[in-house]
């Protein structure tokens, strides 16, 4: 049940000294808001639209990255937001070229950093994987699983199905042995197919896949997971899927349940996600950033207007915290963040939720439970102690 808490039901010191926030462990960066693909389940409004990042921005994005107290450690910057793989290599070659002069000459404390591609997949070809490994960058494909499921989704502007294009692009992957895991969405189709799901990742070789849920947000206004009876189906879906990653030779790493034990057997910490200031830091393709869920980013809302922050050809990190749009914004969220810590049973496993998913499914960041965090955190937990419990009883 969804709890929320009034603007003057709480007194919180809500807006922490600022020294406190970070660390930077995430900087997401949109090198265009296009998107060859028209996925029915997209968050992103603009993804028609060829609207791509200029590399003179990247001066003062990393200048001001590198002298900001929130950079703490390592980071990983993430190329997202729209298909990266629409602009060409050669964008990257010389984003990654200016990107490592401006390290050498700001990154004083010589934080090592990644590269992170999340991609579709369709135009993966010999030129891309020469980059790739030429750079080592970490690549994400989404792959809804089996072709029947895939194609419902994933699909062109035309209407087509994207499969064979994705495992054409993965077959070069193999090929040049780059290592590369897979995003999943689940629907309520997908549901009724645990079985068909598993095989075809195993058949295929592929040995890392997270799953995602159909969410609520952006541009996405409804999930097919919020139907009755969804929440049965998806624990249905997930014991089955853990019973055959345990209990199979030929198995994959499933990214929600290596999360979800590393919590809760080893202490992972949860201290700072999506809820902390500055763990995320989000730049679109005009330098405009905010930090916290990166889906907010190209969203606006009456209460606040847009998400935006500040623009890095004007702002530091800092600079923008001082702001009252900031703090109005970080104090709501906060305040979910608090109500969490007071109402749900599964505070410790998650720390405070995803700041999105609260404002897109209730409308309101002064809220607790969500759709997604059910989904994602509660019903998986539910199935990882009552394994360990078992174990445990022999």
């Amino acid at each position: 049940m969804t709890n929320f808490i009034s603007d003057n039901s709480i007194e919180l010191e809500q807006n922490l000294d600022s020294i406190n926030y970070g660390p930077a462990n995430l900087v997401v960066i949109q090198p265009t808001t296009f998107c060859n693909l028209d996925c029915n389940y997209c968050y992103l409004p603009d993804r028609h639209l060829k609207n791509n990042f200029s590399l003179e921005l990247l001066e003062p994005i990393f200048r001001n990255l590198f002298s900001s107290p929130y950079l703490k450690s390592e980071f990983t910057i993430i190329w997202h937001a729209g298909e990266p793989l629409t602009v060409p290599p050669s964008f990257y070659e010389s984003a990654f070229e200016i990107i490592n002069d401006l390290s050498l000459r700001f990154n004083v404390n010589q934080y090592p950093f990644i590269h992170s591609i999340q991609t579709n997949g369709t135009l993966i070809n010999q030129a891309w994987c020469d980059l790739i490994k030429k750079h080592d960058i970490k690549i994400g494909v989404s792959l809804d699983g089996p072709a029947f499921l895939h194609d419902a989704h994933r699909q062109t502007r035309k209407g087509l199905g994207t499969h064979a294009s994705v495992m054409r692009g993965i077959s070069f992957l193999k090929k040049n042995n780059i290592n590369f895991s897979v995003i999943a969405v689940l629907t309520q189709e997908s549901l009724k197919y645990p079985d068909e799901i598993f095989q075809f990742f195993v058949e295929n070789q592929i040995t890392k896949v997270g799953f995602n849920v159909e969410e609520i947000e952006g541009s996405n206004q409804s999930s097919s997971l919020s139907e009755s009876g969804s929440e049965e189906k998806y624990y249905m879906f997930m014991q089955r899927l853990y019973e055959l990653v345990h209990h199979s030779e030929k198995t994959i790493e499933v990214r929600e349940f290596e999360r979800t034990k590393g919590v809760i057997l080893h202490g992972n910490d949860i201290t700072v996600g999506q809820f902390h200031p500055f763990s995320i830091i989000n730049i679109d393709h005009k330098g405009n950033f905010m930090t916290y869920s990166p889906e907010l980013l190209s969203m606006s809302s009456p209460e606040y207007g847009d998400f935006i922050l500040g623009n890095v050809m004007n702002n530091s990190f800092e600079s923008v915290c001082e702001t009252e749009k900031f703090k109005k914004i970080n104090g709501d969220i906060q305040a979910g963040v608090d109500l969490c810590r007071k109402t749900c049973e599964y505070f410790s496993l998650c720390g405070g939720g995803s700041p999105g998913n609260k404002y897109f499914e209730n409308g309101s960041f002064r809220s607790s439970e969500t759709m997604y965090c059910r989904y994602t955190l509660k019903i998986l937990a539910d199935i990882v102690l009552a394994d360990i419990e078992q174990s445990l009883s022999f």
